[in-house]
């Protein structure tokens, strides 16, 4: 998993599709995709949140679209809430046709380092 690109309301992060991530029927793995999806949130959330911040994952709610066998897929991390304590990112994950894959919401705990 790599960032690929930062703007100014999005962070997105790619990850290869092969048999490292792979479910037995030979497909990308729900949960491969749900590491991608809170892997992004995560690091989304850290740099809102500042130097003085913590975030930490409560939920994670993760619904796939679409299998993927081989390439690369993108998620991208915007947020829906940033509060004080909390912080919502919605999470799409999409495959180099930019066909939707996976919906991810996750929910993150703001604490003081």
């Amino acid at each position: 998993m790599e960032v690929t690109e930062i703007g100014e309301n999005f962070i997105t992060m790619s990850m290869p599709v092969n048999s490292k991530v792979h479910q037995p029927l030979g497909m990308l793995h729900g949960g491969a995709v749900a590491a991608l999806a809170e892997n992004v949130a995560s690091l989304a959330a850290n740099i809102v949140a500042g130097k003085d911040k913590a975030c930490y994952g409560l939920s994670l709610n993760t619904n796939h679209i679409k299998s993927v066998k081989s390439g690369m897929v993108y998620a991208t991390a915007t947020p829906i809430h940033i509060g004080r304590s909390t912080h919502v990112w919605k999470v799409e994950t999409r495959n180099e046709v930019n066909e939707l894959i996976n919906t991810t919401t996750m929910t993150m705990a703001v604490i003081n380092k």
